[in-house]
């Protein structure tokens, strides 16, 4: 049995080719489209993080460096708080001995990344202590 290309033969594969090219086509573009935004985010992260140890003292930057958290004075009762590394729930006061008493979570009011939340915490609970106090709630805290 001898096969014969001819146009009617052909016509098909070139149809079955467009149809299967389109969907692949459609898929690298989205894969390529969430690379991008994939990579957009954790430069957004890495970015609030450099800011944040920009603003870190020396020994807040140490203390993050090895423990990823860090401890800032409350401005109004001289309290100690550990900023811990997160979006939120991640504040803890701690008593004399430096053992967590009392989890607070507050949060500005859009989505930012973690290193922009926890530098608006240190200047919050820093400059105006009791206004932070006043809009977080409290838990207890995980850390022991």
């Amino acid at each position: 049995m001898e096969l014969h290309h001819s146009a009617e033969t052909e016509a098909p594969k070139k149809v079955t080719k467009l149809f299967l090219n389109r969907p692949l086509a459609a898929c690298l573009h989205l894969a390529r489209a969430f690379n991008e935004w994939n990579l957009r985010a954790s430069t957004r992260e890495e970015r609030g993080l450099k800011l944040l140890r920009e603003w870190l003292s020396q020994e807040q930057l140490a203390q993050f460096d090895a423990n990823n958290y860090f401890e800032v004075i409350g401005s109004h009762s001289g309290k100690r708080y550990r900023i811990c590394h997160g979006n939120g729930a991640n504040i803890v006061e701690l008593d004399d001995h430096a053992r967590p008493t009392t989890g607070w979570c507050f949060v500005p009011g859009e989505h930012l990344v973690a290193g922009d939340v926890m530098l608006a915490q240190k200047i919050a609970l820093e400059t105006d202590e009791r206004g932070a106090l006043a809009v977080a709630k409290q838990f207890p805290p995980r850390w022991t």
